[in-house]
């Protein structure tokens, strides 16, 4: 048994987690290699390895020759006698290779090839650990400033947080941990090229997988997710469970779990809503907290008109309209937010519409009192 390289083969397999099969692969293809170089050829080398023991032989089979012309592939007659005097002429015989005749240039080659190998094994394995963590969140430290980039480290590898990918106003401090989502992962000669990003909005449904059981199981399902990084995101969840509640359940017991996600994006504020199929109730819900009085939706044009309290406008629009935009996002549909006023300049409503809300909330206030006394008694 070759104890030395058995042992080494088993130290490369549990650190870098390269395969014995593969490095042995890679020991025969450089003994060939070294033959070739020694020999000028090594059309007639054959090696035998016993995989268990790590055991090799390596031969140069020759032809048995009345007279030798070539003598790495030929033997004489007399010669192949010296060896067994059953050999006859034609016969193939393998004359034992030492390793150690090959010259240094041979053996340096060698030991090349085998090193190039364990490289590329790293590599590989490294691509391959990561690649399965490709379209999911991972955990980095921030190790510094590269310009305006940020070199993370994840371990076996490290990954770049570009410009682009940063949320406008976060700044790191080297050995921060952060959530990073793994948008591609590419193979290169110089190993894995690690695409990370802490704006993509599928970092934030990534999160609640994460935190919330009930999401990661599928019992409620995130439906859609609408994000500006750094400042707001809004998701639409469903629950397949009736006796669960979907908003509840990512929200979790006084804010635990939503709050959890809201400190690792450092204060985005999240909005979670009920998804429907209904896309009036889906585009009520998503303006929230808004409320709305009506809302006509067209699916086949994608199209909404809404119609608001004068004094909601400008919270269902939103800063700078941000609102209506992660809104429309949300749903898919354009929507048209107008007022109660503009709605009657517009023909929408009544222009007797105030009058008759007025009149509604003054019938349903008296009701509201007698409740109100008949709790008191």
């Amino acid at each position: 048994m070759n104890t030395e390289l058995l042992e080494a083969l088993t130290i490369l397999e549990e650190e870098k987690d390269i395969s014995k099969e593969t490095m042995l692969d890679a020991i025969e293809n450089s003994l060939m290699n070294a033959c070739k170089n020694h020999f000028g050829k090594a059309d007639n080398i054959k090696i035998i390895m016993n995989r268990e023991t790590c055991d090799y032989s390596v031969f140069a089979e020759k032809v048995v020759v009345e007279e030798v012309e070539d003598e790495v592939m030929e033997i004489s007659l007399a010669d192949a006698k010296m060896i067994d005097s059953k050999f006859e002429l034609g016969d193939i015989v393998q004359i034992p290779v030492e390793s150690k005749e090959f010259g240094r240039i041979a053996t340096q080659n060698a030991k090349n090839l085998i090193l190039q190998k364990i490289r590329e094994e790293e590599r590989k394995v490294v691509y391959d650990q990561y690649f399965e963590k490709e379209k999911d969140i991972v955990t980095g430290i921030v190790q510094r400033y590269v310009g305006k980039n940020v070199s993370i480290n994840l371990g076996k590898a490290d990954a770049m947080l570009t410009e682009n990918e940063q949320v406008k106003g976060e700044v790191f401090k080297p050995t921060e941990r952060i959530k990073l989502y793994v948008v591609e992962v590419k193979n290169t000669t110089k190993g894995p090229k690690i695409l990370v990003s802490r704006t993509h909005p599928e970092l934030v449904k990534r999160l609640f997988e994460s935190e919330v059981a009930e999401v990661k199981d599928g019992t409620v399902e995130i439906k859609s997710i609408a994000r500006e990084a750094g400042s707001r995101t809004k998701i639409a969840v469903w629950s397949n469970d009736p006796d669960v509640d979907p908003v509840g359940a990512c929200v979790g017991m006084n804010g635990a779990r939503v709050n959890a996600i809201v400190n690792e994006l450092r204060g985005e504020k999240i909005d979670i809503i009920n998804w429907s199929e209904n896309p009036a109730i889906l585009i009520e819900n998503a303006l929230s907290p808004a409320k709305v009085i009506s809302v006509m939706a067209d699916p086949d044009e994608k199209t909404a008109s809404v119609i608001v309290p004068d004094y909601q406008l400008s919270l269902a629009i939103g800063k700078e309209g941000q609102n209506a935009r992660l809104a429309a996002r949300l749903t898919g549909y354009k929507i048209d937010i107008k007022s109660e006023t503009q709605a009657i300049e517009a023909g929408d409503l009544p222009e007797n519409y105030m009058d008759m809300a007025m009149e509604a909330a003054e019938v349903d206030e008296p009701e509201q009192t007698e409740d109100y006394l008949a709790d008191e008694e």
